[in-house]
């Protein structure tokens, strides 16, 4: 019997597709697996449900422009999008409540400029610290505060209402959801030594309500919070916190034109973020996922629709600015007195 090569084995026809066949075979049993280390090492994308932590009510700015953005992330992940409000504590329990969530993407923190960066100087336990327990994703909006008051209220303008504090001090009221619009007014309070009555709220509808019904003089909010009521007649704009205007309210002057250089510089921001030990990619994905809906024009018109700016940023950059303004605003509170109430 004659002996074949073992070379001629290995390159005949029959050998090389036995082989084939079973290369084919090792991938297809493999192929699930090496999908999904692709995956664990790639891009976020969310495969069910996200939740929007929101912590104030339903009725403002937050609420709003978390329920704009979610709505596009939806049809962007093909998944559901849900905003679960947490109010309570001038937006603590809420944000808590989101950081405590699992660090996997899957729950998004709305990151509020008051709770981030002027609660943390207020609050003794906050129930979380915002700048170590959660990491920034991106920036959404940018604007400024607005101060309106009531029609019976006998003042049109920040000088008048300076008169008309001095006048009556401690007796005229303002109202706040949060404790980055009351800074705003106890900025004012205290570059003008007037005294005003603060009441505190646990979210801007239930605020709105109360200076629509005169139950508070003064209401220190987001433009997306009252812009209706001032277009309507219903509620006076007397100032914006800034240096430029806004366009959904159009006529009410800002810091500047008021003659209050000192204010016009307090911003206001909303935000996303994360749990603190979520994968930097997914961190990154999300920001390019967000930067992307901010860019749709119907987010950009629903969002300016509200009175509020479109304000993308990278993550860094945002993280870089609740530092400056947690430095900032804890510097004012300190020399100022400013105490939680």
């Amino acid at each position: 019997m004659s002996k074949v090569p073992v070379q001629h084995l290995m390159n005949s026809p029959r050998r090389q597709r036995l082989l084939g066949a079973a290369l084919g075979l090792c991938a297809l049993i493999l192929l699930p697996f090496v999908t999904f280390n692709t995956q664990a090492q790639g891009a976020f994308t969310p495969t069910g449900p996200v939740k929007i932590v929101v912590m104030f009510p339903p009725g403002g700015g937050t609420d709003a422009v978390a329920r704009i953005v979610g709505e596009k992330l939806s049809e962007r992940w093909k998944q559901p999008v849900v905003v679960e409000n947490k109010a309570g504590a001038q937006g603590n329990i809420g944000t808590a409540f989101g950081a405590k969530a699992p660090a996997d993407g899957y729950t998004l923190v709305f990151a509020h400029q008051g709770v981030f960066t002027v609660n943390p100087h207020l609050y003794k336990d906050m129930g979380v610290n915002p700048v170590r327990d959660l990491v920034p994703v991106a920036r959404l909006t940018q604007q400024p505060y607005v101060l309106v008051a009531h029609p019976s209220v006998a003042a049109n303008n920040l000088k008048e209402l300076e008169a008309l504090a001095r006048s009556q001090p401690g007796k005229i009221s303002f109202g706040s959801s949060a404790s980055g619009p009351q800074l705003a007014v106890e900025y004012f309070k205290h570059t003008t030594g007037v005294d005003l009555l603060h009441v505190p709220y646990k979210g801007a509808g239930p605020a709105v309500i109360d200076a629509l019904g005169g139950n508070i003089n003064l209401l220190v909010a987001n433009p997306a919070s009252v812009a209706p009521h001032v277009k309507a007649g219903k509620l006076k704009g007397l100032v914006l916190f800034g240096a430029e205007g806004v366009d959904a309210l159009v006529g009410v002057p800002t810091a500047l034109e008021a003659g209050y250089p000192a204010l016009a510089d307090i911003p206001e921001w909303y935000g996303l973020a994360v749990p603190a030990g979520t994968p930097t990619a997914t961190v990154q994905q999300l920001n390019l996922d967000i930067t992307a809906v901010l860019a749709d024009p119907q987010v950009i018109q629903r969002i300016r629709g509200l009175g509020l700016s479109p304000s993308p940023s990278t993550s860094e950059a945002f993280a870089a600015q609740i530092r400056r303004d947690y430095d900032r605003w804890g510097d004012l509170i300190k020399k100022a007195g400013i105490t939680a109430n």
